[in-house]
């Protein structure tokens, strides 16, 4: 099968320029100056792997892994230090916010620009421009320069743009993330057309359940290396089982923590630890959507405290709270404690999709003004979704569908 992209052996090493002077002298001696070795990181090192015409590829790794200098080098914006990169076909990227456009010009302007760039006709440009605007929906802003713009602005008209010029290939970093939600399925469903189509999509994403619907093969990177290349699906599941083993480390490391700014309250009745078990009582950090899961808030009382107050907090890592149930409110009298002991909250399905979620929890007075221990935040969930028929959203609605044909 012909490859449309192909990594030799790829490394890539950026300078760090340390000797920044805001003199003409200090810059002229800094210019002079031998650099040295320690003056520069490698983002890639000996990366290999070709993609397929008609194939969709994934590049999954934590930030800073080299997955966005692998996409740069993809559209020439990089060279490599070492090693080759070979491109056939018309690429489309997206990128981060800032590459493609001019910001001193207006969207109609950047439209014709990216055209030409890419070896398109101002005619031909002029053609499509009805569907990017359509696309987009930006007509209101489409003269306005782009310096201007919003990131979503920004990320709709990018986006419309780069589908809009029939490309061969088709590259898409976190960038889509920046939309709201109606254009990322507006974009997502594009990308699932495009693949219909045959066309080669290089996709990089924390969303890995996308990842495993949408890619046939994935690379991981570490650091700048790579760790493993193959099937989407093990590439990923791979990968989860690293970032698992780390958050338990994290956890483990939080569970120790004792006053900071992620901690709070005047400690007549401390927080001793936090455990998420499941079903059968084990703990951990990985849970399957559906499954069943108890927090367990164990706790150490000073002093005899009456009427206390125990809560949890349920975070999606990008800050939201989506839940936060305490014992008050859930009619639920604790009297009076004193010494050791532990209080569950437990879940008997757990209805969150595939992510990767914070824990809050807390103990305060009976009047809940009051906080003995507040943990806000120090405890890692990530839920897991191979056995569920949803891939989009946070929760899991577990609906079914059914189908009714009218009889004539």
């Amino acid at each position: 099968m012909t490859s449309v992209i192909e990594f030799r052996g790829v490394s890539k090493r950026f300078t760090i320029n340390r000797d920044r002077s805001d003199t003409l002298q200090g810059r002229v001696a800094g210019m002079l100056r031998r650099r040295v070795e320690g003056d520069s990181f490698w983002a890639l090192r000996d990366v290999s792997f070709s993609i397929a015409r008609g194939e969709s590829f994934a590049l999954v790794g934590h930030n800073g892994a080299g997955k966005s200098t692998a996409l740069k080098l993809m559209t020439r914006i990089l060279e490599p230090t070492s090693g080759s990169v070979h491109v056939s076909g018309r690429i489309a990227a997206l990128l981060e916010l800032g590459s493609g456009f001019h910001p001193d010009l207006s969207g109609r302007e950047n439209v014709f620009l990216y055209g030409s760039l890419l070896g398109i006709g101002r005619r031909d440009m002029q053609a499509r421009l009805d569907e990017i605007v359509a696309f987009a929906d930006m007509a209101d802003f489409l003269d306005m320069e782009v310096k201007h713009y919003s990131s979503g602005m920004y990320t709709r008209l990018a986006f419309a743009v780069a589908v809009s010029v029939d490309p061969e290939v088709l590259i898409t970093d976190e960038v889509l993330a920046v939309g709201d939600e109606a254009f990322q399925r507006k974009c997502m469903e594009r990308i699932f057309a495009f693949r219909q189509q045959g066309r080669t999509i290089i996709f990089v994403s924390h969303a890995l359940e996308t990842v495993r619907t949408l890619c046939d093969r994935a690379i991981w990177l570490e650091r700048g290396e790579p760790r493993l290349l193959g099937n989407a699906g093990t590439v990923i599941d791979a990968y989860l089982e690293e970032v698992n083993r780390r958050e338990a480390e994290e956890l483990a490391r939080r569970s120790e923590m004792t006053a900071s700014g992620e901690r709070f309250g005047s400690r007549e009745v401390e927080i001793s630890g936090v455990s998420l078990l499941d079903a059968s009582g084990r703990p951990g950090t990985v849970f399957q959507t559906g499954a069943a899961l108890t927090v367990r808030i164990h706790y150490r009382a000073h002093t005899a405290v009456a009427g206390p107050i125990f809560g949890i907090g349920l975070h999606h890592e990008g800050g939201m709270l989506l839940s936060g149930p305490n014992t008050r409110f859930h009619g639920y009298e604790i009297t009076r404690i004193s010494g050791q002991g532990y209080v569950d909250y437990q879940i008997p399905e757990l209805p969150l999709l595939g992510g990767r979620y914070q824990i809050s929890a807390a103990i305060y007075d009976k009047s809940m003004l009051h906080p003995y221990d507040h943990h806000d935040r120090l405890y890692r969930l990530t839920v897991q979704s191979d056995s569920v028929r949803e891939r989009f959203g946070i929760l899991a609605s577990g609906g079914e569908w059914v189908w009714h044909e009218d009889k004539q």
